[in-house]
């Protein structure tokens, strides 16, 4: 069969690798992709935001699956497209993917199912904001929100009430964020530990995958500004049995059953963003697509060929399907260039992918880089994913951090303490 992969980063990267493992696939084409793939697949130049253009592209050569990897298309509605056309693709519908793109949308319907969040108020103008902060009982910090997509950086968690008045200033009055920002949620800082947990769905049922802890703060001890992640690992050694089911029947389950009563079945990959509290877990935000790097985590542990798990959800038989996974742990570690999340230096040669790649259990996932006169060089804020497997976190993260220290060009830089919470939480059950 033929797939096209859509987006270009190291999630799209590694759910490529994992592809093309398949027996089932014979083409494998990537648009836009990024020259780590290139090894992969066919690259085609179309920008992911060109749903027309990707629909005639996958119809003019017949595509037997099409799978969407960042949220821009979803929420733009490729998924509609496609199925106008008898196209299969792996994503969401427009509807459903507002879980993602409205945080309001998202807050209400938690409210309506009951579906536990954090206490919230909209605004859309300047003085609704500061009146709801004004009568707030709980004093700070308080999380201001865009309501709509606006690459990771829509989001303020403000200590004070000078923060939060800058927040309301970049968001409704300097229009930061332009349209993204013509409403703002305002809700209660939780507090406790994040965890990432993804699920499939064919529109009625939910298939869990593995969980995921990632890691948004640039520096070591959660320090520093939040970027789009740092790295991760799998399983979470915070999410226990009796934790993971009630996000099974208390979140994953309602929401997927309150989408297909409202009329947006929703059929891909649901990430939902948890901040485990003293009363139990809270959904922080929803995702309509696989997480980075959360999806290097997830593809490395995964036993069983992706591509009929993908082919049971769009067929609305996931009860038909089980996934194998590797009874292995899974650690990533972002290499950034220098200056990232904020303005950062690109064209610097990289060195020793390769090597990064020949060591045991290690699987390198391109970012944001290039090729210039026959060498790599970095072209984005994260430049690589480097992705390890091992029988153990210690493992795992040790050969992880033995291929980032492989792997040089100017500006690099990392958290160094990925997975140092796994490795004591292990610790202390010896």
């Amino acid at each position: 069969m033929k797939v096209l992969i859509v987006g270009s980063g190291a999630r799209e990267h590694a759910l490529a690798w994992k592809i093309r493992s398949s027996p089932l696939v014979k083409e494998l084409y990537i648009a836009p992709g990024n020259v780590g793939m290139a090894r992969l697949g066919h690259r085609v130049p179309i920008d992911p935001s060109s749903i027309v253009e990707l629909a005639d592209f996958a119809a003019s050569i017949k595509i037997d699956l099409t799978v969407i990897g960042p949220e821009l298309p979803l929420t733009l509605g490729i998924a509609d497209e496609f199925q106008k056309r008898d196209l299969a693709i792996f994503g969401a519908s427009k509807a459903a993917a507002e879980i993602e793109g409205s945080k309001v949308f998202a807050k209400e319907f938690m409210a309506k199912h009951k579906i536990p969040t954090a206490d919230y108020e909209v605004a859309s103008t300047p003085a609704q904001a500061r009146a709801f902060l004004k009568k707030r009982k709980d004093g700070y910090p308080v999380v201001l929100k865009a309501d709509g997509l606006a690459g990771g950086k829509g989001v303020v968690v403000a200590k004070d009430k000078k923060e939060a008045d800058q927040a309301i200033e970049a968001m409704l009055v300097e229009r930061r964020f332009g349209s993204a920002a013509d409403r703002v949620v305002i809700e209660e800082c939780l507090s406790g530990r994040e965890a990432s947990f993804f699920a499939l769905s064919d529109g009625q049922r939910v298939l869990p995958l593995v969980t995921c802890q990632d890691y948004k703060r640039l520096q070591d001890a959660d320090a520093g500004p939040n970027t789009g992640g740092m790295g991760g690992y799998s399983p979470s050694v915070h999410i226990d049995a009796e934790t993971f089911k009630d996000i099974m029947e208390g979140i994953l389950k309602p929401t997927v059953a309150g989408l297909a009563e409202a009329g947006r079945p929703y059929r891909g990959v649901l990430y939902v963003g948890l901040m485990l509290t003293d009363d139990g877990p809270r959904v922080l935000e929803f995702n309509a697509r696989f997480g980075d790097p959360e999806a290097e985590l997830i593809v490395v542990r995964m036993k069983s060929d992706l591509v009929p798990v993908l082919q049971a959800t769009l067929a609305e038989r996931l009860d038909e399907v089980a996934i194998e996974w590797l009874k292995a742990r899974s650690v990533a570690v972002v290499l950034a260039a220098g200056g990232y999340p904020g303005e950062h230096a690109s064209g610097n040669k990289i060195s020793g992918i390769e090597a990064a790649d020949a060591l045991e259990g290690v699987q390198v996932f391109h970012a944001g880089t290039q090729v210039k006169e026959g060498a790599f060089v970095t072209a984005g804020g994260r430049v690589l994913a480097v992705t390890a497997v091992g029988g153990s976190f210690a493992e795992a993260a040790g050969r992880c951090y033995g291929g980032a220290e492989a792997i040089t060009f100017e500006g690099k830089h990392f958290r160094k303490d990925i997975a140092r919470d796994a490795l004591e939480a292990m610790s202390h059950k010896v």
